[in-house]
């Protein structure tokens, strides 16, 4: 028997709460719905969703303060949807741990778009990145994990180790957003401000490298104010 993936909503807007649920029982997900953060922390332990979505103005509680409590504690992602669209609101929702960012009025097309990503990088993490799976392919974009070795179009692209690092973390969260920050600390294991110049010089050297015009880039998607995110098919 097939095991449907299992979402949390947690919207307080009662119309878009049953829009959102309706929505997503058509695409044959299964749907458990709150208004409360506290109900949502507590069906985080008891139901385990593999996706929860997320407003972060409740009624009891602020949305990011739920991440806070959930995000050591469950490996769903978090997809926030919010009337929030300042670029610190963002920013801080996905230092906390958020998955992804939807800023309100969006299109139910767009958040089962995330949706699906969401569920995608699930599996990928869940089944061991490294281990299961030695090469990453993202349309001409190659990357053999055990050589070592980026390709785009057939041709070895000559990358620094820094570079490289990079390249490999944003493949291994292909189509999610990551934070200036979460990078920063991934890649140097601390953060500072002043790193993030930095990374947009590494970012800027790693897209003369791939992308068939910088100007435009069809694998790096710059994030304006908040970080990158590598596309996903």
């Amino acid at each position: 028997m097939e095991i449907k993936p299992l979402i949390l909503v947690v919207e307080d807007d009662n119309p878009i709460n049953k829009f959102i649920k309706v929505s997503l029982e058509a695409q044959n997900y299964k749907c458990i719905e709150t208004n409360l953060g506290s109900n949502a922390i507590s069906l985080v332990y008891s139901a385990n969703p593999d996706i929860i979505i997320l407003d972060l103005g409740l009624p009891d509680m602020d949305g990011i303060d739920v991440i806070k409590q959930i995000r050591e504690n469950t490996k769903a992602k978090i997809i926030v949807v919010s009337a929030r669209g300042r670029e610190r609101d963002k920013v801080e929702a996905l230092d906390m741990g958020a998955d992804d960012y939807l800023t309100k009025p969006f299109s139910i097309s767009e958040l089962l778009a995330r949706v699906r990503v969401g569920l995608r990088n699930m599996n990928t993490v869940n089944n061991n990145f490294f281990e299961e799976q030695s090469v990453f392919k993202l349309r001409d974009l190659e990357i053999d994990y055990e050589k070592r070795k980026v390709s785009v179009r057939g041709e070895n692209i000559h990358l620094t180790p820094i570079e490289y690092k990079i390249i490999v973390l944003m493949s291994k969260y292909s189509g999610r957003v990551l934070t200036h920050k979460f990078i920063i600390k991934e890649i140097w294991g601390s953060y500072l401000e002043n790193e993030t110049q930095s990374l947009r010089v590494f970012m800027a050297s790693i897209r003369r490298k791939i992308e068939k015009d910088p100007a435009q880039p069809e694998y790096i998607i710059t994030e304006m104010g908040i970080g990158y995110r590598l596309v996903d098919e």
